[in-house]
């Protein structure tokens, strides 16, 4: 006969849907009862959605009857009252910050910080109050695209003051640790962080507080989709297959967490070569587009993999400010401007005014 940590631990494969985490880490495993009649474990949901809940039941069902010497397996459903009154209550906001946006990736090496810094600056350059919070802790790289290399000071009142540069108020683990010292930490330090960058910072009165997500959905998304309520999530990917496969895992991620998903931008859409001018389609083309349409989610636009942005990057000045008639810059500023339109045309979502 199995045992009650020998079956825990095979529920430890069981993912909760829309998270690289388990249900175990989740919490939702409450009790497991091991008898002559079989197997049955109790769940506590996180969630009231019935889609979710039938995934982990029939998720649970299907690990535990395959463990040798199981001849049944019961799932038992505790109420989900607390779950719902915090679902209901929702997690507290950022003092000052009306918007948070939150730009992620389903996979790495798409260019999703670079899009992030520039999306945040072309918000700015459309006369909104913005802030960039960087997110990803094992590869922070953000401070070296916008040239930041002061030390963040703390106030008074034992606050973190964020570095501003070009009109953006940013914080970075990066601001705090030498360039070549590597970060080896575990999740329970990087949620604890985060959370400190969200309501440790002074980040004082911002209309958009742009959050630069490390790529996948693992335990920093979670730890901030339980923080603070989000206006909306922007998935940033690539044309080719393998990127658009994790765009999935990134929908359902926000979806998961009752976050609008408010657009897709397709990055490194396609080359022109600066020598003959012809395009090349070197990823595949159209991808984010279609994804964007088979999830019924907008498509904000498509950016071409461009040196100048590149350059503009490294050296520390985002081509939106370095070249800002560069055409890709005005891409950039047209993706911002159908961002602003999707979250008013998005019910108790008020934009705020020029400033």
């Amino acid at each position: 006969m199995v045992t009650p940590q020998q079956v825990l631990e095979e529920l430890k494969k069981v993912k909760y849907p829309g998270f690289t985490r388990d249900i175990v880490s989740f919490g939702m495993v409450k009790d497991i009862e091991v008898g002559s009649m079989g197997v049955n474990v109790i769940l506590a949901p996180t969630t009231a959605r019935q889609d979710v809940i039938r995934q982990i039941h029939e998720a649970v069902t299907a690990t535990v009857s395959k463990m040798p010497g199981v001849t049944a397996v019961d799932v038992t459903l505790t109420e989900p009252e607390q779950p719902q009154r915090r679902m209901r209550h929702g997690p507290a906001g950022v003092p000052g910050v009306s918007h948070v946006l939150a730009v992620a990736s389903g996979k790495g090496g798409v260019g999703k910080s670079t899009v992030a810094v520039n999306l945040a600056l072309a918000l700015t350059a459309l006369g909104k109050r913005v802030g960039l919070m960087d997110c990803d802790v094992y590869g922070p790289s953000v401070p070296l695209m916008l040239d930041l290399q002061e030390r963040p000071e703390w106030s008074d009142e034992h606050r973190i003051i964020p570095l501003e540069q070009f009109g953006l108020k940013v914080i970075s683990l990066g601001l705090f640790v030498e360039d070549r010292t590597p970060i080896i930490w575990r999740g329970p330090m990087i949620n604890k962080l985060l959370t400190q960058f969200l309501r440790e910072v002074d980040w004082g009165e911002l209309d958009f507080l742009v959050l630069d997500l490390p790529p996948g959905t693992g335990d920093a998304q979670l730890t901030i989709t339980q923080q603070v309520p989000l206006s909306g999530g922007v998935i940033v990917t690539t044309p080719q297959d393998v990127a658009l496969l994790d765009v999935k895992r990134s929908i359902t991620m926000f979806r998961q967490v009752n976050a609008p998903v408010l657009g897709v931008i397709e990055n490194m859409s396609y080359h022109i070569c600066s020598g003959c001018g012809e395009r090349a389609d070197i990823f595949g083309h159209g991808g984010g587009e279609g994804m964007a349409k088979q999830f019924n989610v907008p498509f904000l636009g498509e950016i071409p993999l461009v040196r100048d942005i590149r350059e503009a990057s490294d050296a520390g000045k985002p081509i939106v400010l370095a070249q800002p008639d560069h055409p890709q810059s005005q891409a950039f500023r047209a993706i911002a401007e159908r961002l602003l339109a999707e979250i008013a045309a998005r019910p108790g979502q008020e934009l705020p005014t020029v400033h």
